[in-house]
């Protein structure tokens, strides 16, 4: 007698926004690749910015209806997108998968028998453990004054808004360890650890390195580009710095002669040019304490060893003297020291490419099958 296979359970994406490309749009396009007949559900969508999505079945919720200078806003409505998202009707579904370090947690399950399942970049960053760091510097350029006296109006109903969200999701995953333990402090709920994916295969280390150091964020003041420019006009080593973002000009105002800006954008000819710096860059600096961070791995992916502050998802992805630097402090003179200490190092490319390995997006899409199946079953 046979027996009958039983359905997979019908599975819906949600994230944040898709307005720009980062690694949390890169998550929710390998959700996509291990639940191809997911739709995803996000607060506002830019398909201009966000080409690698055309095609996809991207349902928006009714802030994509607001006049498009409004909707340019979205990341000062925080409010607003938690009534979006809880609005959003998701009865058809057995599993709810979010990509969230925003507001995608607050979707509300209607079924008993639904899962929600939350891929955590981690907990909202200005709400619970950069608070003071965000206020001090919103990151919005001439419109810090606001925020600065908005936040402490608006941040205690909010922080409040997310930890009950918190309490009603069913399974975390914490991007890397540090967020893990962010959830479990802040959610006061366990976590599971599961890097994020990276796209390791498109990389092909060059043995010949050449004399440039790398650097590759969104220019906004947490990533702390500045460290890697000071140490670079210090020490007159040759920097390429991609990116864009509201610090650029206060960047570009204090780089020296050896510094050179590259966009950062996610198109098929920026992407290019930043695959081939990789590969032949002689090491990158990456001076922000991350949730995780993408870039350390893909350089690593490249043949470049990595420069980091010894915080955050760094600890996860370097190994201190193998696979590149730490640091203990963000100051000038520590980065000096780390560029220092890895020009005395050997590292080799092939070892550093292979190391990357553990991150690649194939085994991401499979550990992601496997984990909402079984959660599902266990459901």
């Amino acid at each position: 007698m046979s027996t009958a296979t039983k359905p997979q359970p019908k599975v819906a994406i949600v994230c944040d926004w898709l307005t720009n490309m980062g690694g949390a749009e890169k998550v929710v396009l390998a959700f996509h690749e291990a639940f191809p007949d997911a739709p995803i559900y996000t607060s506002t969508y830019n398909p201009e910015k966000m080409p690698a999505f055309t095609g996809l079945d991207i349902r928006t919720t009714y802030l994509q209806r607001l006049p498009k200078f409004l909707r340019n806003l979205h990341k000062f409505m925080p409010m607003l997108r938690v009534h979006a998202f809880r609005k959003l009707d998701l009865s058809d579904y057995d599993v709810i998968l979010s990509s969230a370090s925003a507001e995608a947690k607050q979707v509300r399950k209607t079924r008993p028998d639904q899962i929600h399942i939350c891929y955590c970049h981690t907990p909202i960053r200005y709400y619970w453990s950069h608070y003071e760091e965000y206020k001090a510097d919103p990151g919005f350029g001439k419109l810090n004054w606001l925020v600065r006296l908005a936040m402490p109006l608006m941040v205690p109903s909010l922080k409040k808004a997310d930890f009950e969200a918190a309490q009603v999701v069913d399974e975390f995953i914490g991007n890397s360890t540090t967020v893990k333990e962010r959830i479990e402090k802040y959610y006061k709920k366990p976590a599971t650890v599961m890097f994020p994916p990276v796209d390791t295969k498109r990389f092909k280390p060059s043995k010949q390195r050449a004399d440039y150091y790398m650097a590759l964020s969104r220019h906004i003041p947490y990533k702390r580009l500045d460290l890697a420019i000071a140490a670079a006009n210090k020490l007159k080593l040759p920097l390429r710095v991609y990116g864009t973002g509201s610090e650029r000009a206060k960047l570009e105002a204090m780089a020296g002669p050896t510094v050179t800006f590259f966009e950062g954008s996610p198109s098929a000819k920026h992407q290019a040019e930043i695959t081939e710096g990789y590969t032949h860059a002689k090491g990158f600096i990456f001076p922000a304490e991350e949730d995780f961070g993408i870039s350390p791995v893909e350089a690593m992916a490249g043949g470049s060893p990595v420069i980091a502050f010894g915080k955050g998802g760094a600890l996860d992805i370097v190994t201190d003297g193998e696979t590149g630097v730490l640091f203990d402090e963000q100051s000038v003179a520590s980065v000096v020291a780390a560029i220092q200490r890895a020009e005395k190092t050997r590292f080799l490319p092939v070892v550093l490419n292979n190391r990357a390995k553990r991150f690649d997006k194939v085994l991401f899409v499979t550990k992601i099958q496997n984990f909402v199946y079984k959660a599902a079953a266990r459901k």
